[in-house]
């Protein structure tokens, strides 16, 4: 015999053999290990330390792809949260013109029609003010233009299309959103300072009449900007159109 045969040696059971991780954590990792993967943090550092173990001249695809389907689906989750935001904006913002028609629906003389449109529809429609402009030919100390309350404003012809700033030839628009530019106190009077920002819709009364509009004043700057949808505001404008129409000559 060239020398003793040994046999081989049996598995070490000393602790230098085992894995360093304590074995309580041990236990409770191979009991749940669906709750490490569902955990981003922990995952992202496992998979950091993978890269470290690999050293720096070690291209790991596996890694790169995984940092590329992170972004994305980063990305993914942003566009969706934006999406609902948007869609729970626009739920919220046809209901307020819903509740503001249902009201504009209500009063029986002009008289209350103004009382509403300046103080429930205002309200309604989060807005600081609320006022019904009517171009007329007459002079606003006529007796049959002297209206309660301040949501009524009487002013010469050319006006609105002179606010809105239309130009000759060009089209008006049914809906300008913008920031209230400096100048005259009209059409929102006392108030007028403190309007920021303002919704005007252009009012359409039939042929042979005078334009009108209705400005929506908010002390936000930011309320109405031109980038906004106006489709639920042209609606509106023409709610106010023909609840008008009744009490027009």
């Amino acid at each position: 015999m060239c020398g003793d045969a040994r046999p081989d040696p049996e598995p070490s059971d000393s602790p230098g053999d085992r894995s360093m991780i304590a074995q309580d954590l041990r236990d409770i990792i191979l009991s749940a290990p669906e709750a490490v993967l569902q955990d981003h943090a922990v995952m992202a550092a496992l998979v950091a330390a993978g890269d470290r173990a690999m050293g720096s001249n070690v291209v790991d695809l596996r890694g790169m792809a995984m940092d590329r389907m992170e972004a994305r689906l980063g990305r993914l989750e942003d566009t969706h949260r934006s999406v609902i935001a948007a869609v729970y904006e626009n739920l919220v913002g046809t209901n307020q013109v819903h509740r503001a028609t249902l009201q504009l629906l209500t009063p029986a003389t002009f008289e209350a029609f103004l009382q509403t449109l300046g103080s429930d529809v205002a309200q309604t429609l989060r807005v600081d003010c609320a006022r019904l402009v009517l171009e007329s030919r007459q002079t606003p100390q006529d007796p049959a233009l002297q209206r309660p309350g301040s949501t009524l404003c009487v002013t010469a012809p050319g006006f609105v299309n002179a606010y809105l700033g239309t130009g000759r030839g060009a089209p008006p628009r049914p809906v300008t959103l913008r920031q209230r530019p400096a100048g005259s106190d009209l059409p929102y009077g006392a108030q007028a300072d403190a309007i920021l920002s303002e919704a005007l819709l252009r009012l359409d009364f039939g042929e042979g009449r005078l334009p009108g509009l209705l400005a929506l004043g908010a002390g936000d700057p930011y309320r109405f900007r031109a980038a906004q949808g106006t489709d639920l505001l042209g609606f509106f404008g023409g709610v106010v159109e023909r609840a008008m129409r009744r009490w027009l000559p």
